[in-house]
């Protein structure tokens, strides 16, 4: 039996976009950068030409030296991230006809925008765990960038670990310093409330409290610090949950350029996406005994590392 077509529907589209979780940070993180079709290409550039220092000098009759900025041109596809939820066309209709007559469901919103906003965060939570799952690993990394913490050298030992020599030392580094800090919420907790941190920021010889991100950005030169919330239930359908943190024990610095797009300008990464975030709905005549629909949101998007050399990743940060 054939399908019907997928059916955009505007109001559910603007729920669909105008949906966002508190607690995710993929967007600050990888930030999205528009691009014309499904199939894309970037351009990833060779840093060391910025750096280099041709000589300058003109004769009163030449010409100046010509200079080249070399990239490489990577061709890369979106990826349709989407996902569905019935409603019975009875659970539609008692909600029309309870507003109509006024039975306690004004303002309330009908199951096929509620139904919308359900899935449209689940699609929300899978694409925040893809970005985790980038930043947080450390083949993203250039092999000079990144530092596998363990026992004092943790930022949760108190009594020895160093955090702020050790980002200092990180970020000194780098060829562009980093412009936002990424935590996961434990490592961040335990970071937050580091004596050295304490005795950097407070000034006063205590070695007790707790730093904002706001003193910490100030600390250390940062835009932001991201700190990562997010939960996954990981347990296979049916199952007990199993409840983990999407961002782990981990932080990473990144240099972060929300004007680079994929012709010009270099950042750690960026998301690429087609078209909007959309959503629609599905006629099922198997969705209860009248039938109903499947209200589908989604989105096309590709989270991209392009330049690993601008970021530098902690591991196992605290214990």
């Amino acid at each position: 039996m054939a399908t019907a077509p997928f059916v955009i529907v505007p109001a559910l589209t603007a729920i669909a976009v105008a949906y966002k979780q508190g607690n995710l940070i993929a967007d600050d993180v990888l930030p999205r950068v528009p691009v014309a079709g499904q199939a894309f290409r970037y351009n990833k550039f060779a840093l060391g030409e910025a750096f280099t220092a041709p000589d300058t000098r003109v004769g009163r009759r030449g010409a100046p030296n010509q200079v080249e900025f070399g990239s490489t041109e990577v061709q890369d596809a979106t990826v349709d991230h989407a996902l569905d939820s019935p409603v019975p066309n009875a659970d539609q209709n008692a909600w029309i006809a309870a507003n109509a007559a006024g039975q306690g469901m004004v303002g309330t919103a009908d199951p096929q925008s509620r139904a919308t906003a359900q899935v449209t965060g689940l699609v929300q939570t899978r694409r925040e765990k893809r970005a985790a799952d980038l930043v947080f690993n450390s083949a993203s990394y250039a092999t000079a960038n990144k530092l596998t913490l363990s026992g004092t050298s943790q930022w949760s030992d108190y009594t020895n670990s160093k955090p702020q020599t050790a980002i200092n030392a990180a970020l000194d580094s780098m060829i562009m310093r980093p412009t936002v800090a990424v935590f996961g919420r434990l490592t961040w907790s335990a970071l937050s409330c580091n004596p050295q941190l304490c005795q950097a920021i407070f000034k006063n010889g205590t070695n007790a409290g707790q730093v904002s991100k706001q003193q910490f950005a100030d600390l250390f030169e940062l835009e932001d610090v991201l700190i990562g919330d997010a939960w996954i239930n990981t347990a296979n359908k049916g199952q007990a949950p199993t409840v983990v943190r999407l961002w782990g024990k981990h932080a990473a610095f990144l240099h972060r350029n929300k004007q680079a797009d994929t012709e010009f300008g270099v950042t750690f990464g960026f998301t690429a996406q087609f078209g909007e975030r959309v959503a629609g709905l599905i006629e099922d005549a198997d969705v209860g005994m009248n039938g109903g629909v499947r209200v589908r949101s989604g989105e096309s998007v590709k989270e991209l590392i392009t330049a690993n050399d601008l970021g530098f990743f902690f591991e196992n940060a605290i214990a």
